[in-house]
């Protein structure tokens, strides 16, 4: 229940945080301009501030009419802008309207059950797979940053997010469906190998080619054995989910007969590299 609370959280910022650029984005820019620089790495441009309690007051204007209030402790520091042109009024409003559109998709709230299953389903792979990516990643943190710099559920690096056109990395919808197609590309190029595949996910593909296959890495080789293990966990708890109670025959004392006679559900061998595409699909 804590992990819940802390993603909603956790999306929550990034909502706040995102909407307050775009009110900073559609203010006219003047020579006395100055940047708040926020702790999470976005900053806010105003005219002036003011301190309220808890809170600082950003004045986007001159008129004191657009302002946003943001906690004082979320602030980091503040710069001095340059002098910039001013924005024709025309082009301006129509960037205001496209801005408040924006706004308003980031502003609705996630599920990231479907943003999981949707993923899933555009590239055709079994979503149980890219949760047990999740959690080994970032444990379902959407604004989790590694020591390297990956970013969100998936942490994609910021190059690695560029080549797959992902602009915002905390963006849940973005992150993971990037991720999941970045996933699904590195199975296809090891022939569904999910052991190099997650190897490659983890350390780079330069890595696993170099050692031809999971490189002598501590943090690598657990990174694979986690997924691995937490994806057949699920498979092995919706197998048992889906068979019937087994039930004694009268006369018998075997119980359970139709249930050893049911075709097992394919797991991946964690000493077995290769899955085939199956099982690895919906």
């Amino acid at each position: 229940m804590g992990r819940v609370l802390n993603v909603k959280k956790a999306i929550q910022i990034g909502v706040w945080a995102a909407a307050a650029t775009l009110l900073a984005l559609t203010a006219l820019p003047c020579p006395a301009a100055d940047s708040a620089v926020l702790r999470n790495g976005f900053s806010i441009r105003h005219e002036r501030r003011q301190v309220i309690g808890t809170i600082t007051r950003l004045y986007m204007d001159g008129d004191n009419s657009s302002f946003v209030d943001v906690p004082t402790s979320e602030i980091d520091h503040f710069e001095t802008l340059p002098v910039e042109v001013v924005e024709p009024p025309k082009a301006a409003s129509a960037r205001r309207i496209e801005l408040q559109a924006y706004a308003e998709k980031v502003g609705q709230p996630v599920d990231l059950n479907e943003v999981v299953k949707a993923a899933s389903g555009a590239y055709r792979l079994d979503p149980d797979l890219v949760n047990s990516v999740i959690r080994a990643e970032s444990g379902f943190n959407t604004r989790a940053v590694s020591p390297k710099g990956a970013q969100g559920l998936m942490q994609l690096m910021p190059q690695t997010a560029s080549e797959l056109g992902v602009r915002n990395a905390f963006d849940p919808r973005a992150n993971v469906e990037g991720g999941t197609r970045y996933l699904r590309e590195l199975l296809e190029r090891y022939d569904f190998d999910l052991v190099k595949a997650l190897a490659a996910y983890n350390a780079g593909p330069q890595r696993v080619e170099q050692y031809g296959g999971v490189p002598p890495y501590y943090e690598t080789k657990v990174y694979v054995a986690r997924i691995v293990r937490d994806f057949n966990k699920k498979k092995l708890a919706a197998k048992s989910a889906s068979q019937p109670p087994a039930q004694k025959t009268s006369g018998s004392k075997s119980t359970g007969t139709r249930a050893a006679a049911a075709k097992p559900h394919k797991t991946v061998p964690q000493t077995q590299a290769k899955a085939s595409p199956a099982q690895l699909s919906q």
